[in-house]
């Protein structure tokens, strides 16, 4: 039986015991912990071992393997505990490659340091330490035999021959305890019982658009100025100007290829359709083609070449819809027909989610017995799509298709393109929204657009930012979609649009809206539906962009705040402060160093003046040690920068009061300024 001293466990990130990988962004600092301990009482060190994966690394489904202690290309940094901490180690790692990443951890005992302490304590007592120093000299050359040839082997003979030179006891003891010499046997340390951690665990690293971004979704054809037709690519690509003076990183098209005749919806969704009403994107492929044709009437691909090379060169990255299914009239009926799925009287088995019936479309059999022919060509969309640059794919209702099958397309698609990102419509229960992150998904819709109250709020936004699902989920706040127009924006006016739109901006490192979020448009289909009147779905619509009432000058000052303050950038560093009114949330985020301090104070109450007082929190003007009380307490006053109205206030101690007015502005988005 071998004999196991050293206990290494609890190590983190770790995501369903390593199945899937953690995520983190390029540039990011890491912090992996564990708990390490030994019995008896000699002391230990750590590290964590870590590197960066070959793309033919990712395997779909593998468990961490044990990891091979005899590559090359491993990097290590130090872990460090204290007696605080109970046994628990950490460090941290900065990626800065996207791509797979693999870590794992290791310790052994640290003789020299257990010998030194002992030393210490025996000499300070008085005590004759004649038999500790030959010890010590046993153990300095134990590591000259391990070292390597180099300086730190020269200096550590050097110094053993000093030390055995000495002529008392006291010199000798003195130069032992130098910590030159501490410095010189880590370096040659043999590391005589290291234990390592059996798994190498997953860690996946995106680019910092995997993590942070503004987006705007449109639909390309109702960016024209006549509304009888569809616009072309070109007349969408005179708005891109506009979208980026508006502060977005992302333009999301809903999707832009050749639609389906048969069942055609009209209008408001009937099922009424007139000659020339142009169907919904969403039922894809008709005599033109499928999923790698443009439609038409926008186009060609040489012009989608086009729109996103301006859209480049304007600092907008283009986002594609890509939903796994077909109109009637897409080819691959024809071709494929045993990758679709007919009832028993031969009739198609059209698409529904009760009481939404969406007969235009004919859902994908994923049991069909061509499964690698239809992952294939799915795939094939992906990567034809890529290959004219695109870099970020929306996926339509990927809750409604086999886990596995993802896992699958992700890893193809990020073997050849490690930097393409994917966003989940996962609104769906959470246990699915969250093994769909796993997966591979970058980003996931969420239950924003449902969570309105402070209570909801704080308890939404602690589930997501503040607990383990951090680890692998990272939430896009969308303010709105085609499909929802949620009550309080129909409800709450334009100070509703602003309320959600600060709130989703400044507690998500991304967020978005669908185009008319910005001209507060809220007529909704029908009581109680969260379907817009007239959705441009379902037709041909223009728009007037600068009509009265429109808030877009407020989301530009938003977008610009997210940019110029790198705390909003970051999920994990949000702190909820005590308010005394329930219908005011605050809360402030900062970053590690405390250069950027920033307090959010909002009105959820779109209808009403709302005050209170507000509580800051020593943390906001101190930095804290893990597991130690923060030194410091909140200044006597401190100053502010208020960022949406270019104002400036003092706060006097922990307490001070605010009032919020949704009709002016309903929010505070404050900038602490760190007292001298």
């Amino acid at each position: 039986m071998q004999q196991v001293r050293i206990v290494i466990e609890n190590v983190t990130p770790k995501v369903d015991c390593g199945r899937f990988p953690a995520k983190a962004v390029v540039g990011d600092k890491v912090e992996v912990a564990a708990d390490i301990w030994k019995d008896g009482h000699e002391l230990l060190r750590a590290a964590v071992l870590w590197r960066k994966r070959a793309a033919n690394e990712l395997i779909c489904g593998a468990m961490p393997a044990a990891p091979d202690r005899k590559r090359v290309d491993w990097r290590e940094s130090v872990m460090l505990t204290d007696p605080a901490y109970n046994d628990r180690w950490y460090a941290t790692i900065s990626p800065h490659e996207v791509g797979p990443h693999g870590f794992t951890v290791v310790a052994w005992t640290d003789r020299f340091g257990s010998f030194v302490a002992e030393l210490k304590k025996k000499s300070e007592a008085g005590q004759d330490v004649a038999s500790e120093l030959l010890e010590g000299l046993h153990i300095i050359d134990r590591s000259l035999e391990a070292a390597a040839h180099g300086r730190d082997k020269v200096s550590l003979r050097e110094t053993r021959d000093a030390i055995a030179a000495a002529k008392t006891t006291a010199r000798q003891v003195e130069l032992i305890l130098d910590p030159l010499l501490a410095e010189l046997m880590a370096a040659c340390d043999p590391r005589d019982d290291l234990q390592i951690y059996p798994a190498e665990l997953p860690l996946w690293v995106d680019r910092e658009r995997g993590r942070f971004g503004a987006w705007y979704e449109i639909f390309p054809r109702s960016q024209g100025a006549d509304p009888t037709r569809s616009a072309t690519l070109g007349e969408a690509a005179a708005r891109l100007p506009e979208i980026a003076a508006m502060g977005f990183d992302v333009l999301y098209l809903a999707p832009i290829h050749p639609i389906g005749r048969s069942h055609r919806k009209g209008p408001n969704n009937s099922e009424v359709c007139r000659p020339g009403d142009p169907g919904s994107p969403w039922a894809i492929g008709g005599e033109g083609g499928g999923h790698d044709t443009i439609h038409p009437e926008l186009g060609t691909l040489a012009d989608f070449d086009h729109f996103v090379a301006s859209a480049r060169r304007l600092g907008l990255e283009i986002a594609l819809d890509f939903a796994v299914q077909c109109s009637p009239d897409h080819p691959w009926v024809k071709q494929h027909p045993n990758w679709f799925s007919k009832r028993p009287d031969g009739s198609i088995k059209y698409a529904e989610n009760p009481p939404k019936k969406y007969q235009d479309i004919y859902p994908i059999n994923f049991d069909t017995e061509d499964r690698d022919g239809l992952y294939q060509a799915l795939l094939d969309v992906v990567l034809f799509w890529a290959g004219h640059g695109v870099r970020i794919f929306r996926v339509d209702n990927p809750h409604t298709k086999p886990a596995s099958f993802w896992e699958w397309l992700i890893a193809g698609v990020q073997g050849d393109h490690p930097d393409v990102l994917f966003l989940a419509e996962a609104f769906t229960r959470p246990k699915r929204m969250k093994r769909l992150a796993k997966l591979g998904f970058t980003q996931s819709y969420s239950y924003f657009t449902w969570r309105n109250s402070r209570k909801e709020l704080e308890e939404y936004a602690t589930e997501l930012f503040l607990s383990d699902t951090a680890d692998y989920l990272r939430p896009n706040f969308f303010a709105n979609t085609p499909d929802i127009l949620h009550e309080y924006l129909q409800q709450g006016g334009r100070p509703a649009f602003m309320v959600r739109l600060i709130l989703a901006a400044t507690l998500s490192p991304s967020y978005g809206i669908y185009s008319g979020y910005e001209l507060c448009e809220n007529r909704a289909f029908a009581a109680g539906s969260e379907e817009y009147l007239d959705s441009e779905k379902y037709q041909h619509k223009t728009w007037d962009w600068n009509r009265p009432g429109n808030i877009k000058e407020l989301v530009a000052t938003v977008n610009r705040i997210r940019r110029t303050h790198p705390a909003l950038a970051l999920a994990r560093n949000i702190r909820f402060l005590e308010s005394t009114n329930p219908n005011i949330i605050a809360y402030a985020k900062t970053t590690a160093d405390l250069t950027d301090v920033l307090v959010t104070i909002v009105n959820v109450d779109p209808h009403n003046v709302q005050d209170g007082t507000i509580r800051l929190v020593p943390e906001l003007f101190h930095r804290a040690e893990r597991g130690k009380p923060v030194a410091g307490d909140v200044p006597a006053s401190c100053d502010l920068s208020e960022l949406l109205t270019e104002s400036n206030y003092t706060w006097r101690g922990e307490w001070n009061y605010v009032r919020l007015d949704p009709n002016w502005m309903p929010a505070h988005i404050l900038h602490v300024k760190r007292p001298t």
